[in-house]
């Protein structure tokens, strides 16, 4: 119940950043749901096996080579899910830090 929960508002954080950025753009409902269900499994799967294999460059830059791992995942997850889009790096990664804000701030309300 709780994996359904957050793949909720992790769709409706996907809805509410691409309704506030021009840049990224969601054909509906149902390309948020699996653009969240795509973008979860990508962070689960993929995300950390990136972080491990650029440890010493993430180190180096204090962590902030992170949020080109994230943009680089959400271009990724554009590529793969129809009716999700984002025109470039820059709003991948200005996606990145809006939904994650969001997603915290509807964590809190629901939780």
């Amino acid at each position: 119940m709780n994996l359904l929960i957050n793949w909720i508002i992790l769709t409706l954080g996907v809805l509410g950043t691409a309704y506030i950025l021009p840049g990224v753009s969601v054909g509906g409902f149902w390309a948020a749901f699996i653009t969240a269900l795509v973008l979860g499994v990508v962070n689960a799967v993929i995300k950390p096996i990136l972080l491990f294999l650029t440890l010493p460059i993430n180190i180096l830059t204090l962590g902030l080579f992170t949020f080109v791992i994230n943009a680089l995942l959400i271009l990724l997850v554009s590529a793969i899910v129809p009716g999700f889009s984002v025109v470039n790096f820059w709003w991948a990664l200005l996606f990145s830090i809006v939904i994650t804000v969001l997603v915290y701030i509807l964590n809190k309300i629901v939780k």
